[in-house]
């Protein structure tokens, strides 16, 4: 996704709840937020007239960027279509069986995000785009930098303590969905100094081990309790049917060895150097 190409249509209407905040927040945001609720949102992507299809930047999937409106509200939504399953998968030296790229993990990825919480996954539903079924996203505004021009200018923001949490946020979170596609280009800034996670078509593989557990070093408080209360139940109604069974068993089993991880560091070192509240 080209981050130098950002739309300048309604710049300043952000995410659901777009705050300094990665969690969902029991007190609603101030009446001057420009925000749509969950609803409208979810209804625009849905019902709005897409235009204006065009290549969405960089990426080897051929997702598209499209111009949504629906007579009042205009706006841009990121548009993939791609829908691959492979026994096996070569790329470079890597090789990977049962391999998947898919639309629907980006429709999962939000699903799953809003059930533990987790805000800076932008929405993503399901819609048919001519002709073809969709993972239709929003696009995020207010983009300062991605993660690349981030390592690249050195900085950490004008908090770095914070910058450092959502990076602890962002390496769970990539275990929880087993994301291996997390590549610089797929981590955004706001100005506002917020990380966003975008595209999550080569997540939710069926490996239950984790694949980096040396960087789970922190974990916000309130994230690790998340977990802890997600049940088989609420994730198969959270996901519907953009997760097959085999997927959010194996989700669940990577979420119990997350919890484990945490509970012997917890155990070893202390809450206080463990967990954090951003």
């Amino acid at each position: 996704m080209d981050v130098r190409r950002r739309s300048r249509v309604l710049g300043a209407i952000l995410l659901v709840g777009l705050a300094p905040t990665l969690f969902a927040q029991e007190t609603p945001a101030p009446a001057s937020t420009p925000a749509l609720s969950p609803e409208a949102m979810e209804a625009f992507l849905l019902k709005a007239r897409v235009s204006n299809l065009r290549d969405a930047g960089s990426g080897v999937t051929n997702s598209r960027r499209a111009t949504l409106s629906d007579g009042q509200l205009t706006h841009d939504a990121h548009i993939q279509t791609v829908d691959i399953a492979q026994q096996v998968f070569e790329s470079g030296r890597n090789t990977e069986l049962n391999f998947k790229d898919t639309y629907r993990y980006n429709i999962a990825g939000y699903r799953v995000a809003k059930l533990i919480g987790l805000t800076t996954v932008p929405m993503s539903i399901e819609r048919t785009v001519e002709g073809k079924v969709a993972a239709v996203t929003w696009w995020v505004d207010d983009v300062q930098m991605d993660e690349k021009e981030r390592m690249k200018t050195k900085t950490m923001g004008p908090d770095p303590v914070r910058t450092n949490k959502q990076i602890q946020i962002m390496r769970v979170w990539d275990e929880l969905i087993q994301n291996r596609d997390r590549n610089q280009g797929n981590i955004l800034w706001t100005h506002d100094w917020t990380m966003w996670l975008i595209d999550h078509t080569r997540a939710f593989r069926l490996n239950t081990n984790l694949l980096k557990p040396e960087q789970l070093a922190r974990c916000d408080r309130g994230l690790l309790e998340r977990l802890r209360a997600v049940t088989p139940e609420a994730l198969a109604k959270a996901a519907g049917n953009s997760l097959t069974k085999q997927e959010q068993e194996a989700l669940l089993a990577r979420r119990d060895k997350i919890i484990k991880h945490y509970d012997e560091r917890i155990a070893r070192l202390g809450e206080p150097v463990v967990l954090f509240t951003l």
